[in-house]
């Protein structure tokens, strides 16, 4: 009964492990400056250069800080300084007709340039905002969040 229950206990612990492993990663970090941050499953790192990221991770910002990343397809985004942005959704299976790219700015800045997925399939690219969705029919632009008093 006890060894049951410590073979129950580790697959608890260590499944979440193994299925993260397996997740392949959508972009990578091109240019970190100044002070930025990954956020993945709640956990905190440092946003280095060729860091490796995976849908449902998040990106932060200090007042110093700016982050480039270019995704699988060649989407690129950077953020500026005091700024939050999540991957919600990034599928790129081209031959399997799969594919889509959601992004959510919380706060600060941020341009975006589209890669395939855009090109390809614009009703499939969605970039978030608290105040507003914008529908991808263009290549790139620019936002910025104010904070309103």
């Amino acid at each position: 009964m006890k060894r049951t229950t410590g073979i129950m206990i580790s697959l608890a612990i260590l499944f979440p492990i193994y299925a993260f492993a397996l997740e392949n990663p959508v972009a990578m970090i091109k240019i970190s400056t100044g002070t930025g941050n990954i956020i993945r499953n709640g956990v905190s790192m440092e946003a280095k250069k060729g860091a490796e990221l995976f849908q449902r991770d998040s990106l932060k910002t200090g007042a110093d800080g700016s982050i480039s990343v270019v995704f699988k397809d060649d989407t690129l985004i950077s953020i500026g300084p005091n700024s939050e942005l999540a991957i919600n959704e990034f599928l790129y299976s081209p031959a399997e007709g799969k594919l889509s790219f959601i992004a959510r700015l919380l706060k600060g800045t941020s341009a975006y340039v589209s890669g395939i997925i855009g090109k390809l399939s614009p009703q499939s690219v969605r970039f978030e905002t608290p105040v507003a969705n914008i529908g991808i029919r263009g290549t790139k632009f620019a936002v910025k969040l104010e904070e309103v008093d």
